[in-house]
């Protein structure tokens, strides 16, 4: 998933100019110098070769997550916490599922990546929904919560719908005009209340047209707005969604940005659904497109945690959890403008530290189980051949 992407461009290597061979060294024609070159030519290997920009993104937009859910209890009492909260809330999460789009591309139903999907989605989802369910249920004294697989609480949603976009992906991949589709389904979505809660499928398809537009994009598409005109446009446009954000804040249900109902269970007209559906798209693009602007390209301190995102997404709600049950937030300095400086980095300081090797190591037999016992021997074997197989063609 994000926590293990890499970039699936391939990266070549410029000869050296021409001259004479020294001794021992083959020459530029010989089958060693061409194997040579044939390896450098292939594209990397999963995991070897990682886009520091990738990473950085996916650093920095679970660190925005990690803030906007320390806000939820504070945002009530300050309309200026509350216009950042939704402008955060109108681009932390689209850009999440782009990155997550791009980088199932290659997806399809071989075994190995069924496997991967299985253990590193599903199992996940299973695991935390259990584990927070029984949270809620302990730590927040209330009996009625019972631990349902079909209806995800909290910050699980996201799992269980990236596991049903990446098993829908051979089907984006064959139709003609996928985006457009997308956006189809999500506005039906936007006008039915009779999907309820199960598997929270209004999330999974209101969401939807940001995972396809991922599928869609190419490497060039980031490159485009990875520019210095771009950084600087992307100021008064930032400024500009606070100002709106905070004439908003009295006059529109922050809801609309979370997705997960109808337009009727919003209490408004059925047609504001496509409308607010296609108006939202439009200004998480932008909105996003300008967070990428920002991105750094290069390797940062943070990009090694770009590959634990996950444990981060998923380790945090806990933390942010308790404190809504055991009372971390009632403090009144908190709902004063030095206190909620203060908890938004503290949030970030925690989602940090959750991203680190350590964190993962501890916490991967739950994120990353092997599970090998569950899988048929041949289709592991098979998923190795698969990999071994470029290499084997090259040193042929």
């Amino acid at each position: 998933m994000f926590h293990a992407a890499s970039s699936p461009g391939q990266h070549r290597t410029p000869l050296p100019p021409a001259q004479s061979p020294a001794s021992g060294v083959p020459s530029p024609r010989s089958p060693q110098s061409q194997q040579a070159r044939a390896a450098q030519e292939r594209p990397a290997e999963p995991g070897k070769q990682r886009d520091a920009f990738f990473d950085n993104a996916k650093y920095l937009a679970i660190v925005l997550v990690a803030m906007g859910h320390s806000w939820e209890p504070l945002k009530g009492d300050s309309r200026v916490l509350e216009a950042v909260y939704t402008v955060v809330y109108s681009f932390h999460m689209p850009a999440f599922i782009i990155i997550s789009g791009f980088f199932s591309r290659s997806f399809d139903m071989r075994p190995d990546r069924l496997r991967r999907l299985v253990t590193g989605v599903l199992v996940p989802y299973v695991v935390f929904e259990t584990a927070y369910s029984l949270f809620k249920r302990y730590g927040d004294h209330d009996p009625s919560m019972n631990i349902s697989l079909l209806d995800p609480w909290y910050l699980t949603w996201f799992l269980i719908a990236l596991f049903i976009w990446r098993l829908t992906t051979p089907l984006w991949k064959t139709v003609r005009r996928p985006l457009p589709l997308a956006l189809a389904v999500a506005m039906l979505a936007s006008v039915s209340p009779d999907i309820g809660d199960d598997l929270d499928l209004q999330r999974v398809l209101q969401f939807l047209p940001y995972f396809v537009l991922g599928l869609c994009m190419k490497p060039e598409h980031f490159q485009r707005v990875r520019t210095r005109r771009m950084r600087m446009l992307s100021v008064p446009v930032f400024a500009a969604a606070l100002a709106v954000g905070w004439w908003a804040v009295p006059r529109m249900d922050t809801a609309w940005f979370y997705h997960r109902d109808a337009a009727q269970n919003l209490a408004a007209p059925w047609w504001s659904g496509p409308v607010m559906t296609l108006a939202l798209f439009g200004c998480s693009l932008l909105l996003t497109a300008c967070f990428f602007a920002w991105v750094p390209r290069r390797r940062m301190w943070f990009t090694a945690l770009g590959a634990g995102t996950l444990y981060g997404y998923l380790l945090h709600g806990f933390v942010v959890k308790a404190g809504d049950f055991y009372g971390w937030f009632d403090y009144g300095w908190m709902r004063r403008p030095l206190g909620e400086i203060l908890v938004t980095i503290a949030a970030a300081a925690v989602v940090t530290v959750l991203c680190t090797r350590p964190v993962q190591r501890v916490f991967r037999f739950a994120m990353e189980p092997e599970m090998k016992w569950a899988f048929r021997p041949d289709s592991v074997e098979a998923a190795r051949g698969r990999v071994n197989a470029p290499r084997e063609k090259v040193n042929a």
